[in-house]
């Protein structure tokens, strides 16, 4: 019996920290119902046409997000038109970031005129599902027997701070890939970007 409850105690332990690890590609990701900036709840199960998803943890404050917001929104105009549209989703507690509120989100997305849903993850439980840890951080999906599988997860590109001089679309090719019945290599590289800031 001790050993039963030891072994259970064991798995348990494992499961959550797996679990607080986030998505591995190959994994099965979750849906969510999130605000958007116009405030209509958005789920993925909306999109009924898709081929899979862009999700893309982002936010109003971290310079690399600015860097990328127009590369972002080329993505989101390039693939929606081939099932694959961009979610942004902003993953910040505005109580330590108060640039990060949803009011600030809605001025900043009317400002770059976004295309894309731009939604806050409130209690950021679909950020810690995921496991982002950075701003931008990538998750591509691809929907695959009613389910959606996680195909790629890192960096949009190899320069934030350059985008003429980008040697490697990661994001790009990793979707190109999907498109042509491939699978995306590399399926994963390193996110860089702010820390996520989650409530004290």
């Amino acid at each position: 019996m001790k050993r039963l409850f030891i072994t259970l105690f064991i798995s348990c332990i494992t499961s959550s920290l797996l679990l607080a690890e986030g998505y591995k590609v190959g994994d099965k990701a979750t849906d969510f119902s999130l605000k958007n900036i116009d405030g209509h709840i958005i789920s993925l199960k909306d999109f009924k046409d898709a081929k899979g998803f862009i999700i893309i943890f982002t936010c109003n404050h971290c310079p690399f997000s600015v860097a990328y917001e127009d590369r972002i929104i080329a993505l989101d105009k390039k693939y929606k038109q081939v099932g694959f549209p961009v979610i942004a989703i902003n993953p910040n507690d505005s109580t330590v970031v108060p640039s990060d509120s949803y009011s600030n989100m809605i001025v900043r997305a009317e400002e770059k005129n976004f295309p894309f849903p731009y939604l806050l993850d409130a209690d950021q439980s679909i950020t810690a599902a995921y496991g982002a840890t950075r701003t931008p951080h990538v998750f591509l999906l691809q929907k695959k027997g009613g389910k959606l599988i996680v195909r790629y997860i890192g960096a949009i590109d190899d320069n934030y701070e350059e985008p003429q001089n980008v040697t490697k679309h990661y994001l790009s090719d990793a979707i190109d890939a999907l498109l042509d019945n491939k699978k995306p290599n590399p399926d994963f590289t390193k996110a860089i970007g702010c820390s996520i800031k989650y409530q004290k």
